[in-house]
């Protein structure tokens, strides 16, 4: 199995990143819905403030006015805003990115799940514990997060480029480019940003979706449910996608957020890292908002995870000679 697997596991990868990434793209504007709305402390006056001149005096009282909070708009919604607004290619912004992404993460985690596979499955029976499925979907999941992790950041920000002003747009012109640009403005530390969640959000989604894949494969197999065949591989793997999305989403929304945070020189980021992100995000806009975008997450999930095993399989058919 070896290196075939990676290879099996790569080719399903990129067919399923790149036919799902308008999705992708939905998910990530929808997440940072709401951010740029947290009133700043310093701006907000006291009814009462004083001014230093040459006389002390006490300015009349003022009320303090806050801006609505932005409207939340759905996946459909967003999906016409950015096709009229930026145009039908925009939906593919930061594809080269999701092509390197599964290049590097989705190539790593998979093979490696297999090779865990073949080495902790019972030398008698061939059976496979959910228990060490689940431990090999973890180790897999964030051995890949750590080595795919600035293609992950790129991808990110590429998406995201969009939704802000023409002033403030990053505009990286490739993945490659991307990568230069941050390695050499915000230092090479800069492309493993966010890796912790990464990690964290990889160990979680790999170990729900390749384990449940492969246990309610087994399930709908031993009880005689379907065949082997395309309705066993898409119900199982459409299933997986669901629990991945419910299981990785909260995480999936802070990784965004430090991801596309914009750091400049001299002042202070706008979060000091991942926790600090999620008491900022839980305070200013609720617990729900970890699960924002979850819409266009499973929308998206459910069907890069059928895409992803049903290819696989096939994949695995064509190359089972070799």
């Amino acid at each position: 199995m070896g290196l075939k697997g990676f290879v099996e596991g790569g080719i399903a990868s990129i067919v399923a990143g790149c036919s799902t990434h308008p999705l992708d793209l939905i998910k990530v504007r929808m997440q940072l819905q709401g951010e740029n709305h947290v009133p700043n402390p310093q701006t907000l006056r006291p009814a009462f403030a004083f001014h230093g001149s040459s006389t002390t005096t006490m300015a009349a009282p003022a009320s303090v006015h806050l801006p609505p909070p932005p409207q939340k708009v759905g996946p459909i919604s967003v999906g016409i805003k950015i096709f009229q607004t930026e145009g039908v290619t925009a939906l593919f912004s930061g594809v080269s990115a999701t092509v390197l992404r599964q290049t590097l993460y989705s190539t790593t985690r998979m093979g490696l799940y297999e090779v865990f596979k073949q080495k902790w499955s019972d030398p008698d029976s061939g059976s496979f514990p959910l228990g060490r499925k689940i431990a090999a979907g973890l180790i897999a999941g964030g051995i890949g997060a750590a080595v795919g992790n600035p293609a992950d950041v790129a991808m990110v920000r590429m998406q995201a480029d969009g939704r802000l002003p023409a002033s403030q747009r990053r505009n990286y012109k490739s993945v490659v480019d991307a990568i230069t640009r941050m390695s050499r403005q915000e230092g090479v530390a800069s492309l493993w940003r966010g890796s912790s969640l990464t990690v964290n959000r990889a160990m979680i989604v790999t170990a729900s979706q390749l384990a449940s894949y492969d246990q309610i494969k087994e399930t709908i197999l031993e009880n005689g449910v379907m065949r082997d065949g395309l309705g066993t591989h898409v119900t199982a793997s459409f299933a997986a996608g669901f629990v991945a999305a419910v299981a990785s989403n909260p995480i999936d929304v802070i990784k965004t957020r430090v991801m596309n945070m914009k750091v400049v020189s001299g002042e202070t980021p706008p979060y000091s890292g991942a926790l600090d992100c999620a008491l900022k995000t839980v305070r200013s806009e609720g617990p729900l908002a970890l699960y924002k975008g979850f819409i266009p997450t499973i929308s998206r999930q459910g069907p890069f995870t059928v895409v992803l095993f049903v290819t696989l399989e096939q994949v695995r058919k064509l190359l089972k000679d070799f």
